[in-house]
């Protein structure tokens, strides 16, 4: 019931006479008995009193609502009374009283005072709203604020339920190195969601953890749950609902896709129980078998790189500080231990997380140990490859083993058989197997590298260059990135590490320049967004030309990969070498011939930027 059906214009009080509050609501209560509301005079007013002996509904700030539920109301019904004077009404704050609501409810009914209790309460929390009640000296100008204010809320109410009649779609982000990819997939969703009028919560796992992480409420009232991640992602939480899983850059490149799949449940329930939704369920299915390969590849890869890039910067310092202060400082020791120490977990960590991408929990163990059998063989990055999808596809098999156990004997297998039967057997196959095997293939590896003479490494640096700037941050960038990565921890040697990164700088520092210097050629938009590519290309994050990529894919990437082979090309003609698998032009000053790799990444952008120039048509704004 609407407040201004209850407020009437014949009983309104605009010059209270009293001062003192039993006074006051005796002045009130005539005037309800007077338009016939109340039966019964004394009954409603002992009903009054007694709620005031319960605490004083002198709420303070000037405003009081006396109110009683009693069988001699006739009808339900709000009184309003101004008093110029004021009257002490024992309010809560101490003050005077100046705004009376006298509530009359009968006996029985429903619990109509009590909501316009409700309803007047959030009004009179408005300080201008109760001013112009202070001034309104008509039945009309009191009735004409309520009404306003009831249009107000009407309208507010009107929003609030078309907001939750809007579908609604929860996301997760999530890519490999947690950079770039993550956040441009959650500003990508939330563009297009607020383009279809659908309301959307994404959580980002990036390279500092999960970010605005879904609450349970909202994955419940959710229609479905979109997954646009490159690395594992833990979907025990989803129990229940319609999931979509999807590659990071599908969140970026095919967002409208991802959410008209959501909100009309287009997709597989997850089960629970740790069964997760099959491959040929959550990825394209004419790529299903090597999607999960790298999903679970870059699962291993995510988790190393903090070890790489902590432990590679800081080993690259020490021996900057060997050539100036000598191999028996304490600062040189200092960095090489803590350095190296982060080295030696590279390999396992990487083998331990591919096999918890593939077998989850389970395969953590085995593919850690395994990825240190790897190294003890000097089976290096390869081994511990090769460890991690073992591990993990041996768990696998156990599952499959073991699924017919009785449920009394459940428990046995996370505590006692998986971990025993997992390490016995991936131990015994790296040990005797596979270890001995990728041993050697490392070696033949490792020294048909040290043979290389200017002309095959430059080609070679061309070869990973190139590949850099193929899909700026997809499976062939990170085949190029991988591979450096196994060359740099199996022998120490960044110059490849040098042909990847001045390979993933040039993309995005190309448009930045492009769009500098061929004004024409770009948006305004664009322009904007080729500013930021400055800092990303500066500091490797190949993803800031994705977008440009995405909407110009045969010029961008032409170019881009052109500009990138040369600058990775000249970075092993120059002989130099980046001892530090991340950080751009930041770990530059640690590199063996800075100006020359310098010079190569100038090269190389300035190129890719006039092509990219010359190549694009103008635009006409």
């Amino acid at each position: 019931m609407k407040i201004t059906d209850l407020l009437r214009k014949d009983i309104m009080i605009f010059d209270l006479q009293a001062t003192e509050k039993e006074a006051a609501i005796d002045e009130m209560i005539t005037s309800l008995h007077k338009s016939g509301i109340l039966t019964d005079v004394a009954e409603f007013k002992d009903a009054i009193l007694k709620r005031e002996e319960q605490s004083s509904t002198g709420l303070g700030d000037g405003i009081a609502m006396p109110h009683a539920k009693n069988k001699s109301v006739k009808e339900p019904t709000v009184l309003f009374a101004k008093s110029n004077k004021g009257v002490d009404y024992d309010s809560l704050d101490g003050q005077p009283a100046y705004l009376f609501f006298m509530i009359a409810v009968p006996e029985g009914g429903n619990n109509t005072h009590l909501e316009t209790l409700a309803a007047l309460s959030r009004k009179l929390i408005d300080g201008d709203f109760v001013n112009q009640l202070k001034d309104a000296d008509t039945p009309e100008q009191v009735l004409s604020l309520f009404s306003e204010e009831q249009e107000e809320a009407q309208e507010t109410t009107l929003n609030e339920q078309n907001d939750q009649k809007k579908p609604f779609v929860v996301a997760i982000t999530a890519c490999p190195t947690g950079i770039a990819h993550t956040y441009m997939a959650e500003d990508a969703l939330k563009k297009k969601a607020k383009e279809m009028n659908v309301d959307i919560r994404v959580e980002t796992q990036g390279s500092e953890g999960a970010k605005n992480r879904l609450t349970d409420e909202e994955i419940k009232r959710a229609d479905a749950v979109i997954i646009a991640a490159g690395k594992k992602v833990d979907l025990n939480r989803f129990n229940g609902k319609h999931v979509i899983q999807r590659p990071v850059a599908d969140g970026i490149k095919k967002s409208e896709e991802l959410i008209s799949l959501a909100i009309h449940q287009d997709a597989p329930i997850y089960n629970e129980g740790g069964s997760e939704i099959k491959a040929d369920d959550m990825e394209d299915k004419s790529n299903s078998i090597w999607g999960r390969i790298y999903k679970d590849l870059m699962n291993g890869i995510s988790h190393m790189l903090p070890f790489v890039v902590g432990g590679g910067i800081l080993l690259a310092i020490s021996f900057l500080l060997e050539s100036v202060l000598g191999k028996d400082s304490t600062a040189f020791t200092f960095l090489n231990e803590i350095g190296g120490n982060a080295f030696s977990f590279l390999i396992p960590i990487f083998a331990g997380f591919i096999a918890l991408s593939i077998a989850d929990r389970p395969g953590l163990m085995p593919g850690m140990v395994g990825g240190l059998i790897a190294v003890n063989s000097n089976a290096g990055f390869l081994g511990g490859l090769v460890a991690g999808f073992l591990a993990g596809y041996v768990v696998i098999l156990l599952k499959r083993v073991f699924r017919g156990l009785p449920k009394t004997l459940e428990g046995l297998k996370p505590i006692l058989i998986y971990p025993v039967l997992s390490l016995f057997l991936t131990g015994l196959l790296m040990y005797f197997v596979f270890g001995p095997i990728f041993a050697t293939i490392n070696n033949a590896m490792v020294n048909f590298l040290e043979g290389l003479g200017t002309g095959n490494a430059t080609i070679l640096g061309l070869l990973l260059g190139g590949m850099m700037a193929i899909d700026m941050g997809g499976p062939f960038n990170k085949a190029a990135y991988a591979f450096s990565i196994g060359i740099f921890t199996d022998t120490g040697d960044g110059s490849l590490m040098a042909a990847v990164m001045a390979g993933g700088m040039v993309p995005p520092l190309a448009i930045a320049l492009a769009s500098t210097f061929f004004k024409n050629k770009f948006s305004a938009e664009e322009r904007k967004s080729g500013v930021t590519n400055y800092v990303m290309g500066l500091s490797f994050i190949t993803e800031g030309a994705i977008p440009f990529a995405a909407a110009d894919p045969l010029r961008i990437i032409g170019s881009s990969i052109v500009g990138s082979a040369i600058a990775g090309g000249l970075t092993q003609f120059f002989n130099t070498a980046i001892p530090a698998p991340h950080g751009g032009i930041f770990v530059v000053p640690l590199a063996e011939n800075p100006l020359l790799f310098l010079l190569s990444l100038v090269i190389g952008a300035i190129i890719a930027a006039v092509l990219l120039g010359l190549w694009r048509k103008p635009v006409e704004e």
